[in-house]
């Protein structure tokens, strides 16, 4: 089976991409191993995506937005960092950039659905879904993908991205920086007697890292980090318990919290891959970078990185040229290197720091908060990149 595209992984990076390409002309498959249904209509798995200004503007360029219901969209007016038991707050606002909001967050599994939904049609697209990938190979002539059921597919250009933790990326012989953590993250979407005004808070306390995601109304998105085993222990609460233990852990601050949904556990895992290309294939989303998310940028990192290579591919259809020139694929990855490798640095040195509970280093972090706070350069800077378009 011969395409010009084969593209391994169907979640948020996979299918944007092939939505970027509709119109090109070119053949597409996209293989990923969970069945149609899951696709088409994915469970909720508990994660609030902070979608940046741009991360917006891409998905209502790709036809996804008009697929989320008013209902799904919370505004993120404003953030705020906690440290420990002091009472000062580093506070990021719109105010002054035009905007009433520094983004919006939407439930991962309706992005999801919203972009499956995009794809229903498109020329030139073949799905080929419940498929896993079992060989891969790459020459100066084309990919080669393998398949459990036998069928082996042929394309110019093939792009990983099937996770942090790619397959597809060891076959192709690309190593990784892969950092776990020894640490677990739990969501939870909660309802809370208080109002939380459209403000998201982190919040590093001695022992663990909490994150409340406002939601519309009295809801939020609970988001406790902590040791892996001890995090177990708490996501098997019942329901009262829990609630109990997520509003005596972020200290009442929205009163009485009450689970609405089952938590849901992941491990923490960050990883960079070496390169963002090979013969005839590229890396995006997770699977170039995969980011911790107390930055809440790795979905939009990776919806960025899709579109930089969907444009450059494009182009180059366009012209009748090679979509997966050695120049080309380059070109990628030293764009994309440039966005993600700063964020990606910054990301690793604050999670060192505020996840370090020596005394001597709770100060550090102290200082540093009010060092940020009274230095408007690094709030604004912040917030362009919250902002940008």
């Amino acid at each position: 089976m011969e395409y010009d595209v084969i593209v391994v992984g169907g979640g948020p990076a996979g299918l944007a991409f092939a939505r970027s390409l509709a119109g090109s002309g070119l053949r597409l498959a996209v293989v990923e191993r969970q069945p149609l249904d899951a696709l088409a209509d994915p469970a909720p798995d508990g994660r609030e995506i902070a979608l940046t200004h741009r991360s917006v503007d891409t998905l209502d360029a790709l036809g996804a937005w008009a697929h989320l219901e008013p209902a799904d969209v919370a505004p993120l007016r404003a953030a705020r960092v906690l440290n420990g038991s002091s009472r000062f707050a580093l506070t990021f606002g719109a105010a002054g950039t035009g905007e009433d909001r520094l983004g919006q967050l939407v439930s991962n599994h309706r992005i999801r659905r919203a972009l499956f939904r995009t794809l229903e049609g498109q020329d030139g697209l073949t799905l080929l879904a419940g498929a896993t990938v079992t060989e891969v190979h790459t020459d100066r002539q084309r990919a080669t993908v393998g398949l459990s059921d036998g069928r082996s597919l042929t394309a110019r250009l093939l792009v990983a991205a099937d996770s942090r933790l790619s397959d597809v990326r060891d076959r192709l012989g690309i190593g990784a920086e892969i950092n776990r953590l020894r640490q677990s993250m739990m969501v939870c979407r909660v309802a809370h007697e208080g109002d939380h005004g459209g403000v998201a808070t982190e919040w590093f306390e001695y022992g663990h890292t909490m994150a409340m995601l406002p939601l519309n109304g009295r809801e939020s998105s609970a988001v406790l980090t902590l040791p892996s085993a001890v995090l177990g222990e708490i996501a098997r609460l019942d329901p009262a318990a829990l609630g109990a233990e997520l509003t005596r852990r972020y200290r009442g601050r929205l009163g009485e919290m009450r689970p609405v949904e089952e938590p849901h556990v992941y491990p923490l895992v960050m990883t960079y891959a070496h390169h963002f290309a090979a013969t005839r294939a590229a890396l995006i989303g997770d699977t170039a970078v995969g980011m911790h998310p107390v930055t809440a940028h790795g979905f939009n990192l990776g919806l960025q990185s899709q579109g930089t290579l969907a444009r450059l591919v494009r182009a180059a259809a366009a012209r009748g040229g090679d979509i997966a020139a050695p120049l080309l694929l380059r070109r990628y990855e030293m764009a994309h290197r440039l966005a993600s490798r700063p964020l990606y640095t910054a990301t690793k040195l604050l999670v060192s720091l505020y996840t370090d509970e020596r005394p001597s280093v709770s100060i550090v972090r102290h200082a540093a908060l009010r060092a940020a706070a009274h230095l408007p350069l690094v709030r604004s800077t912040v917030t362009r990149m919250l902002m940008q378009r």
